[in-house]
């Protein structure tokens, strides 16, 4: 079967469906009655445990005591018996190690007895520690691949779960990865260090404001993830989504999303019943998902949970990625969570909204109505000001990846220049520090919308901005920069260390000039957060981050402007990277080193599959199709020119033309990728940047010119015209 007859009948075949076809057994059960029934929760513990050990664990999780091994046991006897109840047959140690994605081994419950049947066990040592291959996962160079001990551990701040399949379940146990040596072969490790340090640094903080804190602050995160969702059958006709996640050729569509007409718009009928799944099986696991909504570009969707502590939404993005991949199946389509799949249209991010406190204190970033005599919020806004700015670039190694550099710096996501906005509530409060003293902040007010039968709306004191990577959005800061398809763990490390750092900072500079005198503190505080706000002052920018004289006023403050992930991931061996994660115990230079080389290997990797996929479209279906188009036309021409009609060869001519230039283009891609010999993986990286990279952009570019003038019985490839607007 041809490839155009394949893209015809994927056609008919998506126009065919019916959406009550996948609607799934809808129950009528409040959402209250499963949210969290998959969870072995706090509420499930209480009911189970014996209550020493219920008090004890319960400790360890709200605030960071060191955990009781002698309670394993006990622990792992009440989740395999509740487990069993809800059908699962075996256990999981779930983990998260450098390659971006989930992993998991499965081991039986069940072990034969002395009767020749079988039993159910699972101990406390089975319940805390695991023993996947080490040298299976990427290390960057920690550990040689003939030594493959690593350890799973369980993190116990992170409730087990039951994975559901339609022929049984699985209980799901949150751990961290690390080698036979005690580094770091995951992305969760550093986040749960990271808390601790910030935890740490949060309450020294609080006490000069004399608050003591019982349990602990904890660092807060909810993000909002964007995704497409694609006919499978079209999906499954395009080599390079199913390989590569994004389309490597297509042009654009007669109608993309210049209407503005997606935004918010009505959900297409088969997709909300998808979402209503998701969102059910989501609750089942404990996971507070809320929003739902069209996004700007047509195809692309939204999902968004409340804020949860840290380490947990790490673990519950990493799960919402899962079900919506697999639930799209259910319903006849492809969930993409590529940052860019398609050109010339919004590409997917991940907003990581992010904040600290606890129940005892309240958002630590929640600056009340009047921000200017809120001295303990102004501080750790400060913080938070402070970090940003000193450690920009390692924020953007943080979000750095091959996906992720189609989307930076694009109309829909923030620049690569890492840059905050305050609003102009906080910005008028902060200036007035600088100036020698703030003496009041800007009223929200209410909004009259002109219409007698409306009523007055409660008006914010700012505006947001929604080009900007790092926004304060009312009470926690956004960081809109990262990719839709990463995890949460590598930004949220960063962040939280940095902060530490500048609240021990402020700290520090504080207790210097009080000297235990509380009299002084108002004076104290006030010097502290002018010289560090000031310092910091280049950083804060509230106009269009997508205009280009703000690239032009971004290099004048001295602000880094780094855009390819090659450039991005050197930031992680840089001294005061080293400095400040060796200060803070979260990774040390060797796990730092390793992740630069694991990072900038999958960078050449990525590059390598998509000129490989570039190369083998372009020559085995583009190719193919141009030449069929140009042989008619040829056919044509002299058919009629032999019965005396003039033929206008001008279309000949061109598709002549664009056919011997994609030969060369294909040629000079193989020639970039030929080279193997380089005197290191960052130098193989910027070859695969610089060179490889702008060839394949340069045979797309001819490829996509060949679409829009070859005969569309002809292409090969679902269009962006039908993958896009047929649902």
């Amino acid at each position: 079967m041809s490839g155009s007859a394949s893209r015809m009948d994927a056609i008919k075949a998506v126009t065919s469906i019916k959406p009550v076809d996948q609607a799934f057994s809808f129950q009528e059960v409040h959402t209250g009655e499963v949210f969290g029934e998959n969870v072995f929760s706090p509420q499930i513990m209480k009911q189970r445990l014996p209550k020493a050990a219920y008090k004890s664990l319960i400790k360890t999780i709200e605030s960071g005591s060191p955990l009781d091994t002698d309670l394993a046991d006990v622990v792992a006897s009440s989740m395999v018996a509740w487990a069993l109840e809800k059908g699962a047959t075996h256990y999981a140690h779930v983990f998260y190690p450098l390659t971006g994605f989930t992993a998991e081994k499965h081991d039986s419950f069940m072990v034969p007895d002395s009767e020749g049947g079988s039993i159910a066990e699972f101990s406390g040592e089975q319940l805390i520690q695991g023993e996947p291959d080490a040298s299976s996962f990427p290390n960057g160079g920690i550990r040689q691949t003939f030594e493959a001990r690593g350890y799973t551990a369980w993190d116990v701040t992170s409730p087990a779960y039951i994975l559901e399949n339609p022929n049984g379940a699985t209980l799901c146990i949150p751990t961290v990865f690390v080698s036979w040596t005690g580094e770091a072969l995951d992305l969760k490790t550093p986040v749960l260090r990271s808390m601790s340090a910030l935890d740490s640094a949060a309450q020294r903080v609080l006490k000069l404001f004399g608050t003591e804190v019982k349990g602990s602050i904890k660092a807060t995160a909810g993000a909002e993830q964007e995704y497409f969702l694609v006919d499978a059958n079209f999906y499954y006709a395009r080599p390079d989504l199913v390989t590569a996640g994004r389309t490597l050729f297509g042009a654009p569509s007669p109608k993309g999303q210049e209407f503005d007409d997606h935004y918010f718009g009505a959900i297409p009928e088969r997709v909300l019943a998808f979402m209503l799944e998701t969102e059910r099986e989501l609750f089942k696991l404990g996971i507070p998902v809320k929003t739902r909504h069209n996004e700007v570009a047509p195809g692309q969707y939204e999902i968004a949970p409340i804020f949860e502590t840290a380490n947990v939404a790490t673990d519950h993005q990493q799960l919402v990625m899962i079900v919506l991949e697999k639930l799209a199946k259910k319903y006849g389509l492809a969930c993409i969570t590529h940052e860019k799949p398609f050109a010339g249209l919004n590409g997917s991010g991940k907003h990581l909204n992010w904040s600290l406190g606890s129940s005892e204190v309240g958002n630590l970033l929640d600056p009340g109505d009047t921000p200017h005599d809120n001295a303990q919020f102004l501080v750790f806004c400060t913080a938070v000001i402070k970090a940003v700015y000193k450690h920009a670039a390692l924020l953007r190694a943080g979000i750095a990846s091959a996906s992720n550099d189609h989307r930076l710096g694009a109309n829909e996501a923030p620049p690569a220049i890492i840059s905050i906005f305050l609003g102009d509530q906080l910005t008028d409060v902060f200036e007035q520090i600088r100036k020698g003293g703030a003496k009041s902040s800007k009223k929200a007010g209410t909004l009259k919308i002109g219409v007698d039968s409306l009523p007055p709306l409660p008006k914010h004191a700012g505006d947001r901005n929604r080009t900007s990577p790092f926004a304060f959005t009312g009470n926690r800061f956004e960081f809109r920069a990262v990719g839709s398809k990463q995890s949460l763990a590598g930004p949220l490390a960063s962040l939280n260390t940095a902060l530490a750092e500048s609240l021990d900072e402020l700290a520090a500079e504080i207790e210097s000039k009080t000297k235990g005198d509380p009299k002084k503190l108002n004076d104290a505080v006030t010097a502290a957060i002018k010289s560090a706000v000031s310092e910091a002052w280049p950083v804060i920018f509230n106009g269009d981050g997508y205009s280009d004289a703000w690239h032009k006023e971004a290099e004048k403050r001295g602000l880094p402007n780094i855009r390819t992930t090659p450039d991005a991931l050197t930031a992680y061996t840089t001294k005061s990277t080293i400095d400040l994660f060796k200060k803070y115990k979260v990774l040390t230079k060797r796990e730092l080193e390793s992740r630069q080389d694991t990072f900038l290997e999958q960078y050449i990797l990525n590059l390598n599959v998509e000129s490989k996929l570039t190369r083998r479209i372009a020559k085995t279906m583009i190719f193919p199709a141009a030449i069929r188009y140009q042989s008619e036309l040829a056919a044509t021409c002299t058919a009629l020119q032999t019965v005396g009609y003039e033929f206008d060869t001008d279309t000949l001519d061109y598709v002549t033309k664009l056919v011997k230039q994609l030969q060369t283009r294909i040629v000079e891609l193989e020639e970039a990728m030929a080279k193997d010999s380089f005197r290191s993986v960052l130098a193989h990286a910027q070859h695969c940047c610089d060179t490889v990279k702008p060839a394949m952009e340069a045979v797309r570019e001819t490829a996509d010119a060949l679409e829009q003038v070859v005969a569309d019985d002809l292409w090969p490839l679902p269009t962006y015209q039908e993958m896009l607007f047929i649902k």
